[in-house]
């Protein structure tokens, strides 16, 4: 908050100002009446925030392989399940068919390539004759593998552990490949996925700490870190995703929530002045020190925001009385008369 000699009422943007006395210097009739403030250094947040979407640590639609017929629902909705838990079991009547036939084939085959190799030993049967029956025998070795393959196909499993969805069939459904049975969600842990400007990728590393929160549970925060960085800039966006995994013991996080997310807080000094002392032109920013009973226009590079204020890296010293309010009028080497001087405890400079 800053204090000058003028009129403006107390909480405006400026601070609270003094009314301006009679003691005004001589000849300053041409000069242009201007507020200023002092550019002092500061304690600032330095972070990130962003808004993320929750995801699930492993998510995935549990469906058919084939075309078949429910004959048995062995989950509810919402049940904790584990890895290779049977879910739904399909008709298996034909498959079951399919592995005898397979079976009783390969038997044959079989018997038949033990007995050639009596044969072949005397020679009574040729090798190319050997050779045919004991491709066969694997041939059927092959059905029998891909039978029991399609019998277990009938058995629908949990691929993971964690909780299912809701149950979107019943006994005796249809159910074609692709058809949904449920969902399965493991959110032990929550993978939160939010967008970094470009202007803040080289502050990004694995392992920064991350704080989130839900509009649902105020007062709450959650902790994780980032686990990993986007290969690539989003072109149309100028940002960069970020993943970070909150842990999510309670289950309290579902996957699609917002959360509110905070990269990394930290706090450092740096060097403030009221947003209004600047003086944008085109892509550039200027701002007008007060020098002696003159005004100097210096280019300024801009750094971290803060609400009404904001950091110059480089173009203003600390201690500088900026212009913050009549920069309108003002050209380099404009003479002008302060509205009193800020009254702010200002930081001094390190002495070099």
């Amino acid at each position: 908050m800053y204090e000058a000699k003028h009129h403006a009422p107390a909480g405006s943007p400026q601070g609270q100002f003094r009314p301006a006395g009679a003691g005004a210097p001589s000849g300053a009739g041409d000069a242009i009446p201007v507020l200023t403030a002092t550019a002092e250094r500061r304690q600032i947040d330095v972070g990130i925030q962003a808004i993320g979407t929750a995801n699930a640590n492993e998510s995935v639609s549990i469906t058919s392989k084939t075309s078949n017929i429910v004959t048995a629902v062995r989950f509810s909705d919402g049940q904790n399940v584990s890895t290779g838990q049977v879910l739904v079991e399909l008709d298996r009547a034909t498959t079951e068919a399919d592995l005898a036939a397979a079976n009783a084939a390969f038997a044959e085959s079989q018997s038949q390539y033990n007995r050639s190799r009596e044969l072949l030993a005397t020679q009574a049967l040729s090798k190319s004759q050997f050779e045919q029956l004991e491709a066969t025998m694997k041939s059927n070795q092959a059905r029998v593998d891909a039978a029991k393959a399609r019998l277990a196909d009938n058995y629908i499993r949990a691929p993971f552990s964690g909780r299912v969805g809701l149950r979107r069939v019943s006994l005796g459904t249809l159910i074609s490949p692709g058809t949904v049975i449920t969902t399965l969600d493991d959110t032990s842990v929550i993978k939160v996925d939010f967008a970094v400007p470009e202007l803040n990728v080289g502050e990004l590393r694995a392992g920064q700490s991350v704080l989130a929160n839900s509009s649902a549970y105020p007062g709450r925060t959650f902790s994780g870190k980032v686990t990993s960085v986007d290969s690539r800039v989003d072109p149309a966006s100028r940002a960069v995703t970020v993943r970070a995994v909150v842990p999510n013991r309670d289950n309290a996080l579902k996957p699609g929530m917002f959360l509110t997310v905070n990269l990394s807080k930290e706090r450092r000094s740096a060097l403030m002045v009221p947003e209004q002392a600047l003086v944008p032109e085109q892509a550039r920013q200027f701002i007008y020190v007060v020098d002696g009973k003159l005004v100097r226009k210096r280019e300024v590079k801009l750094g971290r925001r803060e609400p009404g204020f904001v950091e110059i890296t480089e173009g203003v010293a600390p201690g500088n009385h900026v212009v913050i309010e009549g920069t309108l009028k003002l050209r380099e080497g404009t003479p002008v008369r302060e509205l009193g001087t800020p009254t702010t405890t200002v930081a001094e400079a390190p002495p070099s």
